[in-house]
C-alpha cells in the first residue's frame, strides 16, 4: 500500500498531478482545489490510497489525512465507487459533509457529477456517527487562508529552497496577512511574498 507521496510535481491537471518521487513520477488522482493549487517545480505532500483492480493501480490523494478518512469511508457504502468518492471531496469540504450527515440532508450529495438521489440517500445515511472523530476544519485569522491547501504547499516550497521548516511557515503568514485575497488564494503570489519578505540575506541555516 502506497499511503504517502512526497516530491515535486512534474505535471498538474484538473484533477490529478504527476509527483516526482526519488525519480520515480507517480499520478495521483486528486481533487480540483489540490490539482488546481498545484504548481510545476514545487513539492507536494499528499496522503495517498491505492485502488487495486485486476485492469489497473490507481492512486488518489489527499492534503490531509481527514480527507483520506472520509474516502475511505465513501467507497466502503454501496455503490459509492473511488471516483465518485473523490467527487465528493472536490465539492464539498469536510464540514459541509459533516453538516449534511448531521441533519440528515442528501441534497448536497446530489450536487456532486454521477451520484443520484439514492445514492446521495444513502451517503447521508451511512455517514451518521463515522465523522465525530474527525478534528473540525481550524477557523483560520486572515492569514494563510483560503488556504491551509494554499498555504501549506508554500511553506513545503519554502523549506523545499533550504530555510527552516519554522521559518518557512511564520515568512508564509507574514505574508499571507499584508496579501490580498486574491494573492492568498495562488500559491505562486503567496510564494513570491514570503520569498520576498525572507530577503536572500536571512536564508539558509
Amino acid at each position: 500500500m502506497i499511503s504517502f507521496v512526497r516530491g515535486p510535481v512534474l505535471h498538474a491537471a484538473a484533477d490529478s498531478v504527476i509527483v516526482d518521487v526519488s525519480g520515480i513520477g507517480f499520478t495521483v488522482l486528486v481533487p480540483v482545489d489540490v490539482a488546481r493549487t498545484a504548481v510545476v517545480g514545487v513539492e507536494i505532500a499528499l496522503h495517498t490510497h491505492l485502488v487495486v483492480r485486476e485492469d489497473a493501480l490507481t492512486l488518489f490523494g489527499f492534503a490531509s489525512r481527514d480527507e483520506l478518512a472520509v474516502f475511505g469511508i465513501l467507497i466502503g457504502i454501496s455503490g459509492v465507487g473511488p471516483k465518485s468518492a473523490l467527487g465528493v471531496l472536490s465539492t464539498l469540504t469536510i464540514d459541509r459533509i459533516a453538516e449534511a450527515v448531521k441533519a440528515e440532508d442528501d441534497k448536497p450529495f446530489r450536487k456532486v457529477s454521477g451520484i443520484g438521489p439514492k445514492t446521495a440517500k444513502m451517503i447521508a445515511l451511512q455517514l451518521q456517527g463515522k465523522l465525530d472523530g474527525l478534528a473540525p476544519s481550524p477557523q483560520a485569522p486572515a492569514g494563510p487562508a483560503q488556504g491551509d491547501a494554499v498555504a501549506a504547499q508554500v511553506v513545503l516550497a519554502v523549506a523545499g529552497l533550504g530555510w527552516p521548516e519554522r521559518t518557512a511557515e511564520e515568512a508564509v503568514a507574514a505574508a499571507a496577512e499584508t496579501a490580498s485575497e486574491a494573492d492568498r488564494a495562488s500559491v505562486q503570489a503567496l510564494l513570491r511574498l514570503a520569498l520576498a519578505a525572507l530577503g536572500p540575506a536571512k536564508g539558509r541555516t
